[in-house]
């Protein structure tokens, strides 16, 4: 192993360099519990915590690291905690707007090169939500491809994957099955030695079985898929960094409870080029898709030529990135409390119970 086995090249010692702090070595966190992260320097793994002088630096979560950043370390005992002073600049982010009421953006992944969006043929499929990962993943600005697993419980696919492309097209599409060890071969164009590839889904599609696949042994635990839906139980639980024999890295999620974005209107344009394409005929250069004359995109759905429901989920997702981006531009004071709050939280120590 070495560090360029975790992905560290020229670029990343450039950064390293800029830095003024000394007795510094770095290393990439592979997995993060709460405010306890799992760093590997390139030959051993280490714990790690922050630094108290990052977290004063950080005026939000997002600051601190995250599952995939290369961290600058200091260790004054071989025997206690490396303590992590800075994290280098990220070269992508993987957000989302945190699960609950609340709007803070959650970092899921860094530094990632390519996204595997794991569905299946069964019950999982879903040309929407599809939609949504993609429009995820190009917003981290890394390189979204679709995988449908479980090809074996099915026994005709080729419509499906018709559908998808016309649907989703410019994006990769896979047909895999882990069980028939189908597919499988193609997927390994992706893990180039130093290449990091996440693996995201809804729980029990799968993530878990593909990585132990490519892992060649029982990494993460998998369980059983319900019969009733042909769903598999969620197993994963957090976020972990795996480095394959064959070479590359494989990061997997947990599944997604909310999968609500967080990014800019113009994410959207590099998910839906063929209505950015159709909006170049609208008679408005500011043209809305609602209800000004001369929509050429309009035109498009009502004769046929774009679908009804691809074009509806683009406003939808359009809409609530707008609503999004409105508010977080507009932080109050309550917002402010909370991040601090929440940061305030992720150093406190774990209480030891009363005896």
């Amino acid at each position: 192993m070495s560090l360029e086995s975790y992905g560290w090249d020229a670029g990343w010692a450039e950064k390293l360099a800029q830095t003024p702090l000394e007795n510094r070595f770095p290393g990439r966190v592979i997995a993060a519990h709460r405010n306890k992260y799992q760093v590997h320097t390139g030959e051993v793994e280490i714990s790690a915590r922050t630094a108290g002088k990052l977290h004063k630096r950080s005026s939000q979560r997002t600051d601190l690291p995250a599952v995939g950043d290369w961290v600058i370390l200091s260790q004054t005992d071989p025997d206690s905690e490396a303590i992590i002073q800075q994290v280098l600049p990220r070269r992508s982010t993987f957000s989302r707007k945190s699960a609950g009421k609340h709007r803070i953006e959650q970092v899921m992944a860094t530094n990632v090169d390519t996204v595997w969006i794991v569905s299946t043929f069964g019950s999982d499929f879903n040309l929407s939500r599809l939609e949504r990962y993609v429009t995820m993943v190009q917003e981290s600005g890394a390189l979204p491809v679709i995988v449908l697993a479980k090809a074996d419980k099915v026994e005709e696919t080729e419509s499906t994957m018709t559908s998808l492309r016309e649907r989703i097209p410019e994006i990769a599409i896979h047909a895999t099955s882990a069980k028939s060890r189908t597919g499988l071969d193609a997927l390994l164009e992706y893990l180039t030695p130093g290449n990091t590839v996440a693996v995201l889904g809804s729980s029990g599609v799968g993530k878990s079985t593909l990585i132990n696949y490519f892992a060649g042994n029982e990494l993460l635990v998998t369980a059983s898929v319900r019969e009733k839906d042909g769903k598999g139980r969620h197993t994963t639980t957090h976020r972990e960094l795996i480095l394959l024999p064959q070479g590359g890295l494989l990061l997997d999620t947990p599944g997604m409870r909310e999968l609500q974005l967080w990014g800019q209107d113009d994410s959207l344009e590099n998910s839906f080029t063929d209505i950015e394409e159709l909006a170049q005929d609208c008679k408005f250069s500011d043209c809305k898709h609602e209800l000004e004359p001369g929509c050429a995109v309009i035109a498009a759905v009502e004769a046929g030529a774009l679908p009804e429901d691809r074009f509806n989920n683009f406003k939808k997702l359009r809409d609530e990135l707008t609503n999004l981006t409105r508010r977080t531009d507009n932080r109050g004071e309550p917002l402010r409390r909370e991040l601090k709050k929440a940061l305030a939280n992720d150093r406190k120590p774990k209480q030891k119970g009363r005896r």
